[in-house]
């Protein structure tokens, strides 16, 4: 279910795999399987779909993104999780209906601004909380990018960010034999998910690609401030 959501749409994963893993499986098991199968998702769809890469944008925002790590950690030491997980997810869906009900906002070309405030906050919510996602799609629906070229250019993102999570999981020892076993067990249906999601997602031309974007947005704040809200009882 995740990976065919990622597949499709080049985000989201995360918020639908760590939750229901985390039904069976200890978090600190959860959390790594779901990094690993990013990667084996951004690795088979770089190799996939290679040329629709904007490889610029990707490659700043992950420069970027390592800026804001620090930052990110300082916050989930010093700062309380869920005002932090509040205020994305106001910020989120009042961009996202906004976009869809307003005029948007739209970026005709890569612009350094964009692309360090978006890459820095992917960085910083990353790092804190593993929700680097939301400001790159920010960023894709900005520019207007094709359904292809979007799905691509996140995943040309994902592949190095989520190599560099897996080697900070090893680092502290939360890359275990357990992780690597459940990992495998997943693939037959990773792959399938995969090779599906990138069917569906060449069938969408860019209203229809970015409504749904703009939706799964909203999802994905309203699930924040629903955890922020239930955390603050």
């Amino acid at each position: 279910m995740a990976t065919l959501v990622r597949s499709i749409f080049g985000f989201g994963e995360s918020l639908i795999a760590v939750p229901l893993l985390a039904f069976y499986l200890p978090i600190e098991i959860a959390v790594p399987v779901s990094v690993l199968v990013s990667v084996a998702v951004a690795g088979v769809v770089v190799a996939q779909d290679w040329r629709k890469i904007h490889y610029k944008s990707a490659g700043w925002l992950v420069l970027f993104s390592m800026l804001g790590i620090p930052v990110g950690l300082w916050l989930l030491t010093s700062v309380e999780e869920q005002w932090v997980k509040a205020l994305l997810a106001v910020v989120i869906i009042g961009f996202s209906l906004y976009s869809l009900f307003g005029r948007g906002i739209t970026l005709e070309t890569d612009t350094k601004f964009g692309l360090f405030l978006c890459g820095l906050l992917a960085g910083v919510f990353g790092g804190a909380y593993g929700l680097n996602g939301p400001p790159l799609v920010v960023y894709g629906a900005m520019r207007r990018w094709s359904a292809q070229h979007f799905r691509a250019t996140l995943q040309g993102y994902f592949l190095p960010a989520s190599l560099m999570g897996m080697i900070g999981y090893w680092i502290n020892g939360l890359w275990v034999a357990e992780v690597t076993s459940l990992f495998l067990w997943s693939l037959p249906a990773v792959f399938l998910a995969t090779f599906l999601g990138r069917a569906v997602n060449r069938r969408m031309n860019g209203t229809s690609f970015f409504t749904y974007v703009y939706i799964g947005l909203i999802g994905i704040g309203v699930l924040l401030l629903m955890e922020s809200l239930f955390v603050f009882r």
